[in-house]
């Protein structure tokens, strides 16, 4: 056995585990608050608190206004009380042979009280060492580390042409698809917001990068949309944009009609809301000034969408993707173009087939 081997064994005996062995268990626990996990967390890892937000909360006020210890013994009865819980419900049909890791915030006495009931009991628990401060590190590390291993293709194109969707069929031909407007929950654009799905926090859509960008082969390329630094309120990983903008890129073409058609399709929502429609339309008044953006209220009023889309297209969004694209992916000045002739899933399937083909 190498020191290495021996150094794991050693860890795993004592009921400890490396960042680099998070995915060598059964499960991943996150035993923080429910708000803290909802900031950022190991991927795939659940959620199963021993201190709630307003029992954390009282904890640490109780820390700074009358000692840590009688912080830590109001603490450890929470603690005991939350954990029981969970053996009752969450442990209860757990086998014999069952591996979970388990963290907390720094790898302290959370994840610590946990692991050590639950290998009392009899389980092979192991506690994260550093905790999830620790995997921030090795998340922000592997950011600035992992780009530079991938080769990217960029598939660009105007607001509409279908490059989301495009993209989709690529993964579904089996090809290495990073969708970051997937993994940051938004569009892109004004109107790109989710109507039920939040944007995440950008620790967690930086974990979902990292752990996407990890389960690929540096064999084979990584296909991606040509995104700015922001995706709706989240930033574009530093290193990762940097590639995107000095990679091969590949433009997507439609005309109009074809695209409009595109965007009633994505933007459904938007079609049955004209008032919210509005709303966010007023976000472009600096820009296109109050006259204009109050005439495309009215089209989205009278419904008269087609109308609205193709304005929005070549009024506003064309204009910027021109600008954006001068500065940030000139690369595609000179690439290739692939046309779009129609919006449906046969068109989109052939056209990604035939790209993949060309390429293999």
């Amino acid at each position: 056995m190498t020191g290495t081997q021996t150094s794991v064994a050693r860890r795993r005996k004592d009921g400890v585990a490396s960042v680099a062995e998070m995915f060598d268990f059964d499960e991943i626990i996150d035993a923080r608050s429910p708000g803290e996990y909802n900031e950022d967390h190991l991927p795939g890892a659940i959620s199963l608190p021993v201190l709630n937000d307003e029992e954390r909360a009282m904890v640490g006020t109780l820390h700074k206004q009358s000692s840590a210890f009688e912080a830590k013994k109001v603490g450890a009865a929470l603690v005991a009380r939350n954990i029981a819980d969970h053996l009752e419900s969450y442990f209860r049909d757990k086998p014999r042979n069952y591996r979970p890791l388990i963290y907390c915030w720094r790898g302290g006495s959370r994840s610590g009280a946990m692991t050590t009931i639950l290998r009392s009991v009899g389980w092979n628990a192991a506690q994260l060492e550093g905790g999830h401060k620790a995997y921030r590190h090795f998340v922000i590390e592997e950011l600035a580390r992992l780009p530079a291993q991938f080769e990217f293709r960029v598939i660009c194109g105007p607001t509409g042409v279908g490059k989301s969707r495009f993209l989709r069929e690529l993964k579904a031909c089996k090809a290495q698809v990073l969708d970051l407007e997937d993994l940051a929950a938004h569009m892109g654009s004004v109107l790109g917001a989710y109507p039920a799905r939040p944007q995440p926090a950008q620790k967690l859509f930086e974990s979902r990068v990292w752990h996407t960008l990890q389960s690929f082969d540096p064999e084979r390329p990584i296909f991606v949309e040509s995104e700015s630094k922001k995706i709706g309120n989240l930033h574009t990983p530093e290193e990762l944009l940097k590639r995107m903008r000095a990679a091969t890129c590949i433009n997507l073409h439609a005309d109009i009609p074809v695209r409009v058609e595109l965007l009633k399709q994505e933007y459904a929502h938007f079609l049955i809301d004209a008032e919210s429609l509005g709303q966010k339309l007023d976000c472009l008044t600096t820009i296109q000034g109050k006259e204009q953006v109050e005439n495309w209220k009215v089209l989205a009023r009278s419904g008269r969408w087609d109308e609205l889309v193709a304005e929005l297209l070549i009024r506003h969004y064309d204009p910027a993707y021109t600008r954006s694209l001068d500065r940030n992916y000139v690369g595609a000045l000179s690439a290739a173009t692939l046309e779009l002739p129609a919006a449906d899933s046969t068109t989109f399937a052939h056209l990604a087939r035939q790209l993949i083909d060309s390429i293999s």
